[in-house]
């Protein structure tokens, strides 16, 4: 059920809210154009071309202890840092508009993808979306719901072009148990759902489609039978559902990377280890079926788009994605370094978003467009041209998911 088909149909049922933007609307098909071609042919590892995003982890602050997250969850590698550390290395709100600005002087219209942490925890987040739709470049965000409902005139009038809420249950009791805050009194559930609530008020009130809203929910050993139930519940709050089988790497992988990057760049990783997991869904027949359901669903006219990510729904390869780390499904070429970019909260930029061990500069001293295509990032795509995919590459959302 998570082929061609229900893609096709998603993607139909969204482009009538792509188009009342039709500089967002562009830019979106030539990011979906670019990574088709990638596939097709690599450039060289020095002359990538246009860059199609610029995803900014743009604060490690969250309030919540979500237990797949590989910075704050069971293994987070935030957990014994500084609050205070956290807060300083933040690049100011100032910077960022002027490295757009010199991304659109260049020739430059990269979407501007925002995350965290909880991005909404950064002060500037709104003024960034704001100021990238003014450059015609259409702004994301996933965020659990913090500070949205209080946001949501100035998100709908910037516009922002998506707004992706992580929503892991039908339940406050299935979703808080997914999603648990950093403090003992948390009830993200009733937040998220505020959130969404006055978004919707405040763009239908103005006759507005965008910001297109997403629910972001991750599967995990927690919500793995109650993926239907959360689709039925949400499907008057969104416009599309992403099940996401979950980012994440066993023991003998993240030991495999550990020797796999040092014999390629000479050092010793660490970041990875935060995303060492065992979420495995006890049951592969049920999260089949659930996931053939609400592919039907979203195959329904009327009814909100689906998304499966990566598309399996079949219990053999399902159990094969969450068992046998080597197992690539087809996906061989990493083609996200050569169209996005990824900078970290304190400002490192690297090709690799979870996994930003290897940095090729800062931009704190240089330029997104100054550091594109240097020696530290030609080095990194040469590494995967030539030498294949690191062990942790198999289950990220940079080969299966953008």
């Amino acid at each position: 059920m998570a082929g061609l088909r229900l893609q096709l149909a998603s993607i139909r049922k969204i482009g009538a809210r792509l188009i009342e933007n039709r500089q967002f609307a562009a830019s979106t098909a030539k990011m979906m154009i670019a990574r088709v071609a990638h596939q097709v042919h690599m450039p060289a590892p020095d002359r990538a071309g246009k860059i199609g995003q610029v995803s900014i982890r743009i604060t490690d602050h969250c309030n919540l202890r979500c237990h797949t997250c590989g910075q704050w969850g069971d293994n987070g590698y935030l957990h014994n840092v500084p609050i205070k550390e956290l807060s300083a290395r933040e690049i100011p709100t100032e910077r960022y508009i002027e490295l757009l600005t010199d991304l659109h002087k260049h020739g430059h219209r990269p979407g501007l993808y925002l995350w965290g942490g909880e991005p909404m925890l950064y002060k500037g987040s709104v003024d960034l979306f704001e100021a990238a739709a003014k450059l015609g470049m259409p702004g994301s965000i996933a965020t659990n719901g913090s500070r949205v409902a209080e946001n949501a005139e100035r998100l709908v009038e910037a516009p922002l072009f998506l707004l992706q809420a992580s929503i892991d249950g039908p339940t406050a009791e299935v979703h808080n148990a997914c999603r648990p805050g950093a403090g003992l009194r948390s009830d993200n559930f009733a937040v998220v759902n505020r959130g969404l609530d006055e978004i919707r008020r405040v763009r239908e009130e103005r006759g507005r489609k965008l910001p297109i809203v997403a629910a972001l929910c991750t599967i995990n050993n927690l919500n793995y039978d109650r993926l239907v139930e959360t689709y039925d519940n949400f499907r008057d709050k969104v416009d599309m559902f992403v099940f996401y089988l979950a980012w994440w790497i066993d023991d003998e992988s993240a030991d495999q990377h550990t020797e796999d990057f040092k014999h390629r760049f000479g050092f010793e990783p660490t970041l990875h280890k935060g995303w060492v997991g065992g979420w495995l869904p006890p049951d592969f027949k049920v999260l089949s079926d659930q996931l053939n359901e609400v592919a039907k669903r979203g195959l329904k006219g009327s009814e909100p788009a689906v998304f499966i990510v990566p598309p399996f729904t079949e219990p053999a390869d399902l159990e094969r994605y969450y068992t046998d780390h080597s197992s690539l499904f087809g996906f061989k070429k990493c083609v996200s370094i050569y169209r996005m970019v990824e900078i970290d909260s304190n400002g490192d930029m690297s090709p690799c978003r979870d996994y930003h061990d290897y940095v090729v500069g800062n931009v704190k001293d240089h330029t997104i467009t100054e550091l594109w295509n240097n020696a530290m990032y030609s080095k990194f795509r040469g590494s995967l041209k030539t030498d294949g995919l690191m062990p942790v590459c198999t289950r990220c959302c940079g080969l299966m998911g953008n």
